[in-house]
């Protein structure tokens, strides 16, 4: 049996930036075990995996050490790969997932998706937190993943995070946020639970991100930037209890499976 496979930077208008994201179309639903296998080899941060279904598809995402509940960068990526490579002609792809029906639709080059808010709650910042991080953080907030509020944009930057803390701390991931110099806020994202001691570009992150900022500056539509080796770029919108994500996509690579 052979699968097609693409790989796709998410999040960037060009490739090496962005986040890569393997996209795997099937027919129908391999075992389990066999669909973490392909993440595994793989190995980046998400493979993508989708069935049609009556009115969209069914999308599930893995990374190399197990299945996750939401991920943006893969989203985006897998409407890519419908609406550029497998000639989708609709002009809104809805996507059946473990976080809901989620829905992509494209505008010249950019697509946008639409997700549900994640919230969070202040809270003290545990010891491995701090020592992880390097430094006092000026807020701290906890959600699914923690939310690390710093003084700028060079702060952000300047993290060099001890990931063997950060692995211990009882959330997803660890994000860390400040204003931004040129775009309106900036983050980074460390999730080595999940073997990305940081990830290039996180759209489920700016779920939490996107009303943590609206509430702060009083408005929302903004232009985001993750400050990670490979950078990205994202355009975030706070609709009710939804998140509008747009960005662009690039195809790397076309392959296949041989099984």
């Amino acid at each position: 049996m052979r699968l097609p496979l693409y790989q796709v930077d998410a999040f960037s208008s060009k490739i090496f930036s962005g986040n890569p994201a393997a996209i795997c179309p099937l027919e129908r639903w391999l075992e389990d075990s066999l669909l973490q296998a392909i993440a595994e080899e793989n190995n980046l941060s998400e493979t993508a995996f989708f069935v049609a279904q009556p009115g969209g598809y069914q999308l599930r995402w893995f990374t190399p050490v197990g299945e996750v509940d939401l991920c943006g960068h893969a989203t985006l990526a897998a409407a890519h790969v419908l609406m550029t490579e497998l000639e989708f002609t609709q002009p809104e792809i809805v996507f059946s997932t473990r976080s809901g029906e989620l829905t992509v639709t494209k505008s010249d080059t950019t697509f946008t998706m639409d997700f549900p808010v994640l919230k969070c709650e202040s809270c003290e910042p545990p010891p491995l937190l701090i020592k992880g991080l390097g430094r006092q953080p000026q807020e701290v907030y906890r959600g699914d993943d923690y939310l690390v509020v710093f003084n700028d944009e060079q702060e952000v930057k300047s993290i060099e995070p001890d990931y063997a803390c950060l692995i211990q701390l009882d959330a997803r991931g660890v994000g860390v946020t400040a204003r931004g110099t040129e775009a309106d806020f900036v983050s980074r994202f460390f999730a080595p639970k999940h073997h990305i001691n940081e990830d290039p570009v996180t759209g489920s992150w700016h779920c939490l991100l996107t009303p943590f900022w609206a509430q702060r500056l009083g408005k929302i539509r903004f232009r985001a930037q993750q400050l990670s080796r490979r950078g990205g770029e994202l355009v975030c919108e706070l609709v009710n209890d939804r998140v509008l994500l747009s960005g662009q996509c690039a195809t790397f690579m076309k392959a296949e499976i041989y099984l």
